[in-house]
């Protein structure tokens, strides 16, 4: 176990705005984790992909780096996978994809570990965790055990679960359980994956994802972003057929439960911040619904900009816009 203190907060966001984390612990196993002696949960880090520090932290941070995964095959051939925590994403991505398992392959490029991915319920190009998610393995802070919730129990919603409702603060992830399969069909659709067919492989699907993904999103280590900056609204039938009406080319998703999802991003653009900003943070010129900063930014033009986004397009579209990204000290 590391602990650092007085640590530059930029080093560990991918949004890299100036701030200093006051103490920043490292565990690389449950064992350390356990013996960690605080008397209140610190504040769970990733990779830093969907976290923004707008001011010094004084709360104790931890990032959890055990990263082992375990395999095994169910009776009806499905693949099971134990992945700890601390193991990167989309290294999880390919991996499974170069074993010809399906499940992932539409979740390519996500940034953040694993045991950020139940959390947000991560999703895009029409899969989300959630689908594949067989259980979560959860650190009681308080307990000092780790307690296993089912799919089920994990509530999940549109980027929602309950780790960010009833256990936030109580805990954190240590472990995800998957379940893939040996045999699939892809999911295509999404804009930027039309060219695919039922037939294509999982290892096409998932050059499809990157390629769409890496034509629209800056690379955090050539600019600084933390990717999808808001959701994506989701509307009852009502809202969405006023402005339908009156916006007849927003790009529209149904959802299970009759409500519809529409692309922040479109909104965004239509109001005019594709590529402005204010100072150093600013709408990425090729996909609005990212937000970067151009080297120097502050947490006040952040907050400025985020906030005239979301006035102009409530004013415009009457829809107000929440944030994706964690924003700690707003």
């Amino acid at each position: 176990m590391h602990h650092l203190t007085q640590v530059s907060a930029a080093s560990y966001s991918t949004f890299a705005l100036p701030a200093v984390l006051a103490d920043l612990y490292q565990c690389e196993s449950l064992s350390e984790l356990t013996q960690l002696d605080l008397p209140h949960c610190p504040y769970v880090l990733g990779e830093g992909s969907n976290t923004i520090f707008l001011q010094d932290m004084a709360q104790p941070v931890l990032r959890y780096l055990a990263a082992e995964k375990q395999v095994r095959r169910a009776d009806d051939g499905s693949i099971l996978l134990h992945i700890d925590a601390g193991h990167n994403w989309h290294q999880l991505v390919q991996w499974t994809v170069a074993q010809g398992w399906w499940g992932l392959e539409n979740l390519a490029l996500i940034p953040g570990s694993v045991g950020a991915a139940p959390v947000q319920n991560i999703g895009a190009y029409g899969v989300e965790l959630a689908d594949c998610c067989d259980y979560v393995d959860f650190f009681d802070w308080q307990q000092k055990t780790v307690r296993r919730l089912s799919k089920a129990d994990c509530r999940f919603g549109y980027r929602d679960s309950i780790f960010k409702t009833e256990l936030a603060g109580r805990g954190l992830i240590v472990a995800v359980g998957l379940k893939l399969q040996s045999q699939g069909r892809p999911v295509t659709g999404y804009k930027g994956l039309e060219l695919l067919t039922a037939e294509s492989s999982v290892s096409a699907v998932m050059q499809a994802v990157i390629a769409v993904r890496q034509s629209k999103l800056p690379d955090p280590a050539q600019l600084a972003n933390c990717g999808s900056f808001f959701k994506n609204p989701v509307l009852s039938p009502q809202d969405f057929a006023r402005l339908k009406q009156q916006y007849p080319a927003v790009p529209a998703y149904p959802q299970a439960d009759g409500q519809v999802k529409v692309a922040a991003g479109w909104l965004m653009e239509q109001a005019g911040f594709k590529g402005k900003g204010i100072g150093d943070i600013a709408c990425y010129e090729k996909q609005a619904l990212v937000l970067v900063n151009r080297g120097r930014g502050t947490a006040t033009e952040l907050t400025q900009l985020v906030s005239a986004i979301q006035h102009q397009v409530q004013q415009q579209f009457a829809v107000w816009l929440e944030p994706e990204v964690r924003l700690m000290g707003l």
